[in-house]
């Protein structure tokens, strides 16, 4: 059978995490296309995908499968609707509101590992109207084998979530002390941000650029986790993806530090605590493999190929004994004013084919 997938994005952060699936499926000999539900998104899409221009053309692609790389997606589109996500887990905001809220669109939830697999399959019992499979993360499967890279000097990749109370690119004393570590020339710096952040914070950091220190702007971020010793960051998602390679993290301000980071709250401390990181203590390693091993403990390289499988199987699995998703009349009516498009019809059951 020839089946049709549909990647479903919102934001440009969504191209890394959904082209390792667009690999999977072409390999394969299946059908993949995009759509992004926002303007600016959909011109970001490259020429060598498969897009969708808008909503009428995906309705007449009339998808088996509809993977989701956001968090919300329109009802009355066909097809199984997945979560993929976004990004790991930080508890950066409230739980309701964060990474396991539960908003009705969704049939099937492919987790990342065991700290969130046990929370999903426990509201999976509590709602009803969706199943859980643990894949791993397709973002991450460029990510191994992790080999080390021979460099002339130390690498530090800076990175930076977009919410302004928690974001270092927003503190003109972290910036001023990246500058004058950069200078010293000691070690190289990366940075990259995160692409939601406005345009004045970003002119910063290419203001500050130099021969040890340059800003780059992409979201494809596994090449610079390859070329970095040490991540100094904020409580970006981001951590976690580089934790992965059992390499040490400085976080500044973490809203959430634990014993797996080295975490700072003063900028006079950030030299001391990267120059740590540089030579880490056992026991630092040891609990970053820990925390590895209950977020993602996957280091083959073939999430995709578990969740595309992962997919089918459900697919083709008898669902009669889920519930109907919520009406959601609310959510509903602003993903149909989102997409200018107001059908009536509302799949709140998943597909099934025999």
């Amino acid at each position: 059978m020839n089946y049709r997938f549909l990647i479903y994005i919102s934001y440009s952060y969504a191209f890394p995490i959904g082209e390792p699936l667009e690999k999977e499926i072409l390999a394969r000999g299946y059908e993949v296309k995009w759509f992004a539900d926002r303007e600016e998104t959909r011109e970001k899409i490259s020429s060598e995908k498969q897009a969708l221009d808008n909503i009428k053309e995906v309705m007449d692609y009339q998808p088996h499968v509809v993977l989701s790389i956001t968090n919300t997606i329109a009802d009355f589109i066909p097809g199984l609707k997945v979560q993929v996500f976004h990004g790991f887990e930080t508890s950066k905001r409230n739980f309701k509101k964060g990474h396991f809220r539960i908003r009705g669109f969704f049939d099937l939830y492919c987790t990342h590992g065991p700290s969130t697999t046990q929370i999903f399959l426990e509201l999976q019992k509590k709602h009803k109207h969706f199943e859980v499979r643990e894949t791993g993360w397709p973002k991450l499967d460029p990510l191994f084998p992790v080999h080390d890279e021979p460099r002339e000097k130390p690498c530090i990749l800076v990175a930076s979530t977009f919410t302004e109370r928690l974001s270092l690119a927003y503190n003109d004393d972290v910036v001023k002390e990246i500058t004058r570590l950069s200078k010293r020339g000691e070690w190289e710096f990366k940075v990259v941000l995160h692409p939601k952040l406005p345009e004045e914070i970003v002119n910063k950091f290419r203001e500050i650029q130099n021969e040890n220190l340059t800003y780059y702007e992409t979201t494809n971020l596994i090449p610079l986790f390859k070329e970095a010793d040490v991540l100094l960051a904020d409580s970006t998602s981001v951590i976690t993806e580089f934790l992965l390679q059992e390499k040490p993290v400085v976080t500044f301000r973490n809203s959430k530090p634990g014993p797996q980071l080295i975490n700072v709250t003063e900028v006079r401390d950030v030299e001391v605590a990267l120059t740590e990181a540089l030579d880490p203590q056992v026991q630092l390693l040891e609990n970053i493999k820990e925390f590895n091993q209950r977020v993602h403990p996957y280091k083959d390289g073939i999430s995709s190929k578990r969740l595309i499988d992962a997919c089918l199987e459900f697919l083709h699995a008898d669902k009669t004994e889920l519930k109907p998703k919520p009406w959601n009349l609310i959510r509903k009516f602003k993903e149909r004013r989102k997409l200018s498009y107001f059908p009536l019809k509302t799949y709140r059951r998943p597909p099934t084919i025999k």
